[in-house]
């Protein structure tokens, strides 16, 4: 344990934010994300039973996030959820909790395959017990 790191922090999680650099990007995977396959050059955390919002307050109490792009990426929702009006509630969730922490921008949709694309290009990916839909989230590392 450490003063003022949260006990969400794994330190697994915090070695990877420390080692990550401006530019890298951190996924914060849901508990239906592939992360052993498609993270097989990533480094892959697995916190269990521990949801994407909390986590999400605390990891952005260390980790920058980067202010030259967007730094906050989804998966877009498919055509086919659309059609049956799939919500994704969890992603005003994100957006508040990311507003709270003195960041101004919003999330960017990938597609489906581009956000698994983008995903294998990723420093670490933690897969979390999150079930919400449309839940994962992909993080770009800025400076202080």
């Amino acid at each position: 344990m450490l003063k003022g790191i949260s006990s969400l922090i794994s330190p697994d999680l915090l070695f990877a934010m420390a080692k990550m650099g401006h530019g890298d990007r951190l996924v914060l995977a849901d508990a239906n994300f592939p992360a052993h396959s498609v993270g097989k050059d990533a480094f892959v955390i697995r916190q269990d039973g521990i949801l994407i919002p909390e986590l999400l307050s605390e990891v952005l109490k260390l980790f920058p996030l980067d202010h030259l792009t967007s730094p906050c990426h989804v998966m877009q929702v498919s055509k086919g959820d659309v059609e049956r009006g799939v919500q994704v509630p969890i992603w005003n969730v994100y957006r508040e909790i990311i507003a709270a922490s003195g960041v101004n921008t919003d999330l960017v949709e990938y597609e489906r395959q581009e956000f698994y694309a983008e995903s294998r290009k990723a420093f670490a990916i933690v897969l979390t017990g999150e079930t919400a839909v449309y839940g994962n989230l992909m993080l770009t590392k800025g400076v202080i």
